[in-house]
């Protein structure tokens, strides 16, 4: 293995193994990546749950409060114009980013959870009736999962679930067959945060429109690894995090096809979403702002492009490489570790890895491999029916990002290691 993961920070001509990707150049965009936990050196393995973000996304933020804020859409003078621009702007950004047809189809959101929540709210609420259905798979977030739990008790609907293989893929001709004339809406994750699997969304999207059923995708954990195209998926509706992507919390996109936008209702009442107001009747305004009631989240926006102009620079041809690379040396070092077990081994897979450790409880490997600065995630991750389905409470999960090296996973061993010493 590569050894001296201190000395690696201090070489500015260090690159990847595959494609020379420039990891120590992106790696100085992350100031937080030079700090200390308890004297060593970061280790940060926990980006499924939150990225670092890049100094530009924080000058860009700052830049906009500094020098732009204002209320947007609302004003006539310099600020409010200056404001609307850099906030309409980062719509045109993500549209481009996803390659939507239309800006229009972009919606800011809190971030995937209240996109999921918006179109349930919406979509549910005008097309889901008794007795329809709505179809979701084992592997979802509990954000994909709750939101059509409480669609389908208040509309007396049944929420169906596609099954998966001991590897944590889905079983497509279970899919297949579950989708029927009842079939509303099919939901699915593009990539599961706890297992990594990439699902096959295009080959799922062709077989649900085959039978009528529109899908959502839960794109949370893709859009920093993969190259998005909502026109060559042909999904209804794509979901997608600032936080998740190197951006700030707080905002995230829902992209929808503009004939659903069109036909869907208001999700809140109140600024921006109207054309006219009496007492008597409201005159809701056209898609996207028909979604956007009160006040946006400005500077999240600003910064949700400044990541994407990030990600856009690193390229995602040399991103992907890179990252699939420190996963197949994750996956293959943490294979060898006696008494460990790997939680998610689909043939198609990004950069998520889940393990359990003979009987020692996750908790307990987190904790002490906090004490050697290595940051990872435990728990059930907001999936409990997928722990269930693996018959586990709960796993540690190492999951990576453009900045993480080989070098990362040779401290996360040396820090199982450590725990292994402890639990002796």
């Amino acid at each position: 293995m590569v050894k001296n993961h201190p000395q690696m920070m201090n070489n500015p001509h260090v690159t990847s193994p595959v494609g020379g990707f420039d990891v120590w150049r992106v790696r100085q965009e992350f100031p937080i990546l030079k700090e200390t936990v308890y004297g060593k050196p970061l280790v940060y393995l926990d980006s499924a749950a939150t990225s670092q973000k890049p100094q530009r996304v924080m000058d860009a933020m700052s830049h906009f409060f500094l020098r732009e804020n204002a209320n947007v859409h609302r004003g006539v003078h310099y600020l409010s114009e200056r404001a609307t621009e850099a906030y309409e702007n980062a719509r045109v950004k993500v549209a481009r980013f996803l390659n939507a047809k239309h800006a229009n189809e972009i919606i800011f959101v809190r971030g995937t959870t209240e996109a999921v929540n918006l179109v349930a709210a919406t979509f549910g609420k005008a097309q889901v009736g008794p007795g329809d259905e709505v179809l979701i798979t084992a592997m979802e977030h509990h954000s994909n999962i709750v939101p059509w739990q409480m669609l389908c008790q208040e509309k007396g609907a049944h929420l169906r679930v596609t099954p998966i293989n001991d590897a944590g893929e889905l079983i497509l001709s279970e899919m297949e067959r579950l989708i029927g004339p009842k079939t509303k809406l099919v939901a699915v994750t593009h990539i599961s945060n706890v297992l990594g699997t990439i699902n096959p969304i295009q080959e799922i999207v062709k077989m649900a429109h085959a039978k009528g059923a529109p899908v959502f995708v839960d794109g949370a954990q893709a859009a920093p690894h993969l190259p998005i195209d909502v026109q060559a998926l042909d999904c209804d509706f794509y979901a997608i995090s600032g936080h998740k992507m190197y951006g700030p919390t707080g905002i995230g996109t829902l992209y929808g096809k503009r004939e659903w936008l069109d036909a869907m209702p208001p999700y809140q009442g109140g600024g921006d979403m109207i054309l006219s107001v009496s007492f008597e009747k409201t005159v809701y305004n056209k898609p996207p702002n028909k979604f956007e009631a009160g006040t946006p989240n400005m500077a999240g926006a600003v910064g949700m492009a400044a990541a994407i102009d990030f990600v856009m620079d690193v390229e995602h041809h040399s991103l992907v490489t890179h990252e699939h690379d420190v996963l197949a040396y994750g996956m293959a070092a943490l294979s060898t570790f006696p008494g460990l077990r790997l939680i998610g081994t689909a043939s198609a897979k990004s950069g998520v890895i889940s393990f359990v450790l003979d009987d020692i409880h996750p908790h307990d490997i987190g904790t002490i491999l906090d004490r050697e600065g290595i940051a990872i995630r435990t728990g059930h991750h907001c999936a409990q029916p997928l722990m269930n389905r693996f018959g586990l409470p709960a796993t540690a999960r190492a999951s990576l990002a453009c900045y993480n090296t080989r070098h990362d996973i040779d401290a996360l061993m040396a820090g199982l290691a450590k725990v292994r010493e402890v639990f002796r």
